[in-house]
């Protein structure tokens, strides 16, 4: 493999299969949101020990707003639960909270919930977690590109600056997808330009810390070349 100009690593996971978890068990697709949050405890606990620096989770998409009213309101309530009883732990173990999407179709209160955790935990070195709420990677792209335009440059470094905005992180290193599925459902597309993929059967919900380090361990196995030949010495496309 060749070496990163970046120490730690950039991993992004589409945290699937919860529904399907809790249906399996007999339970309601809730009960199965509420599992993954305790995968999440766990892998945010577990990410700096493997050399993970920044960790991007996919929580809601823009097309998830599409499932049962009742069901992207327990997501909505998730969230806000989340960020009431985890920052005074985040702030400990130096974590730093950014959340990435729109903000203006989230629930009343919600956005300023997510600033607020997001100003707590400014500080944060050990870890740069980053959630992915009502998120369209399509759409941050366009969006990019709408501001470049306006701003009278739409070069490639223009837009990766639009693209990493307040919550700066270096291009995607790994991306995991749990449950089975193998596709990117319109995550992160940009910035997975040259991340390697991995896919496991795990259900999110039974995902756990050895799960992460088998996954992270296999990735460093893997030689990352960035278009060149094996065995040169190529230049690493992450941001700075």
């Amino acid at each position: 493999m060749q070496s990163s100009r970046n120490d730690r690593l950039h991993v992004a996971i589409i945290m699937d299969g919860n529904g399907r978890w809790a249906t399996a068990r007999g339970l309601p697709r809730k009960a199965g949101h509420e599992a993954g949050v305790e995968t999440v405890r766990r892998v945010v606990r577990a990410a700096p020990s493997e050399g993970i620096g920044t960790l991007t989770l996919y929580a809601f998409s823009s097309d998830n707003w599409r499932r049962p009213k009742a069901e992207v309101a327990a997501l909505m309530q998730l969230l806000r639960h989340y960020l009431a009883g985890e920052v005074d732990e985040l702030v400990e173990n130096n974590v730093r909270l950014s959340v990435i999407g729109r903000r203006d179709r989230l629930p009343f209160g919600l956005g300023a919930a997510i600033s607020r955790a997001e100003r707590a935990t400014a500080s944060g070195r050990k870890l740069h977690l980053r959630i992915a709420f009502d998120y369209s990677a399509r759409w941050a792209i366009a969006e990019a590109a709408r501001n470049c335009a306006a701003a009278g440059d739409v070069s490639e470094e223009a837009i990766a600056r639009r693209m990493s905005g307040a919550a700066a992180s270096p291009d995607v290193d790994l991306l995991l997808r749990t449950g089975g599925e193998k596709r990117l459902s319109d995550f992160l597309l940009w910035e997975c330009a040259y991340a390697e993929l991995a896919f496991t059967e795990v259900m999110w919900p039974d995902f756990a810390a050895g799960d992460l380090a088998e996954t992270v361990a296999a990735f460093h196995r893997r030689e990352r070349r960035f278009g060149g030949l094996p065995g040169e010495a190529v230049e690493d496309r992450s941001a700075a």
